[in-house]
């Protein structure tokens, strides 16, 4: 599983409307940028209360990240 799969997995099993998840992957040289899109209603089920299951999502991605040497960034679009 990459980490593309991997945020639209946790992102379907946290909103109400798992259709309108949308993952987009933006690589470059050193780094790699995953833009996430939901539904307007389910923007707070994804960033959680004073951040923190974004900030969790963002742990996992750091832990995938030292496996493949590249930093990901995690993008959570209005």
């Amino acid at each position: 599983m990459d980490e593309k799969e991997l945020v639209e997995f946790i992102a379907k099993s946290l909103v109400d409307n798992p259709d309108k998840v949308n993952v987009n992957l933006v690589e470059s040289e050193k780094s790699t940028i995953i833009e996430l899109s939901v539904d307007e209603p389910d923007i707070g089920k994804i960033i959680g209360k004073h951040g923190r299951i974004a900030k969790a999502i963002r742990t996992i991605l750091s832990a995938v990240s030292n496996k493949t040497h590249k930093r990901i960034l995690l993008d959570i679009i209005d």
